[in-house]
């Protein structure tokens, strides 16, 4: 494997010094609901995994209320993806709790901007 050149690492260093904690984060939120709807056997080719898809929903249920305060509405298309994806996990489940051995999620620690303001349908909420 060749080691980058000096020119390499300096554009490299450019690009993280333009790069912002929110980029990453909803970055991380899209990637994980086009996981997740892959997951769920949307994309064609594709089958379901449906505890994967469950993992997906959590984790960009997780992160949306961090990028909540500084885009607000410009998440709308990110608030209706993840509402299709979840529309998606209670169609293919049959709306089905987790297995018993299956991890349990987190104590509720108060509903997030989205969830609170009723924008943000929550299945078995």
């Amino acid at each position: 494997m060749r080691q980058p050149s000096e020119e390499e690492i300096r554009a490299l260093e450019a690009e993280l010094e333009k790069l912002t904690v929110d980029d990453v984060l909803l970055q991380t939120v899209v990637t994980l609901l086009n996981l997740g709807a892959r997951k769920a056997g949307l994309a064609e080719g594709t089958t379901a995994d449906m505890p994967q898809v469950k993992q997906a929903i959590d984790a960009a249920r997780a992160l949306l209320p961090l990028l909540e305060p500084k885009h607000g509405e410009q998440l709308a298309p990110v608030r209706d993806a993840l509402s299709r994806l979840q529309m998606a996990y209670v169609q293919k489940s049959g709306g089905e709790q987790p297995a018993p051995d299956a991890p349990q999620e987190p104590e509720d620690k108060g509903a997030g901007p989205a969830q609170s303001s009723g924008r943000l349908w929550v299945p078995g909420q």
